[in-house]
């Protein structure tokens, strides 16, 4: 139990320091604006495209359909087992988006958004950077707008791109 003590620590600490700067309510527009892009309308667009040119993008939207369809349920299902507490909840923060759900680990946003990244740069490997700066982008704007502790952001990403793999194991 100690490493979990140590965990919640050091999260509590650098949101502490992270909202007592003078730089973080200048970034609250732009995390806002970042995090929207990963609340789901992307992803559906990106299949959506991909379709018309269905025969040559099969296993590209295929694998999309099956990390989402793992992806959403074990998210969903870690988080409600964990329970974790949102920062904002437990801290002297004010959070600056509404949460979809009460419990914070692991982050669904960056889960998704590395997911959708492992997925789609490995079927276009040139979108590759621009995915992944992406990606950690929606991460740190979930932290910036308060309804994330970074190892909630760390978790997500790990299971966003194991998921990634999986899917393409099962695809391919």
């Amino acid at each position: 139990m100690k490493a979990l003590d140590v965990i919640q620590a050091a999260d509590v600490s650098m949101v502490k320091k992270l909202f007592a700067s003078r730089l973080h309510n200048s970034l609250i527009p732009l995390a806002k604006k970042c995090s929207s892009t990963g609340d789901g309308w992307m992803y559906l667009l990106a299949a959506l495209i991909a379709c018309f040119s269905f025969d040559e993008h099969r296993l590209y939207i295929l694998s999309l359909l099956l990390g989402y369809a793992i992806e959403r349920p074990a998210y969903y299902v870690l988080k409600n087992l964990l329970r974790r507490n949102r920062p904002f909840r437990v801290m002297d923060i004010k959070n600056s988006v509404d949460p979809s759900d009460q419990f914070s680990f692991p982050s669904g946003h960056t889960s998704a958004a590395f997911m959708f990244t492992g997925l789609t740069a490995t079927a276009f490997p040139v979108l590759f950077i621009p995915l992944i700066i992406w990606a950690v982008l929606i991460g740190c704007s979930r932290v910036i707008l308060g309804v994330h502790y970074p190892s909630d952001i760390l978790v997500g990403a790990v299971l966003g791109m194991t998921l990634a793999h999986i899917s393409l194991i099962f695809i391919n």
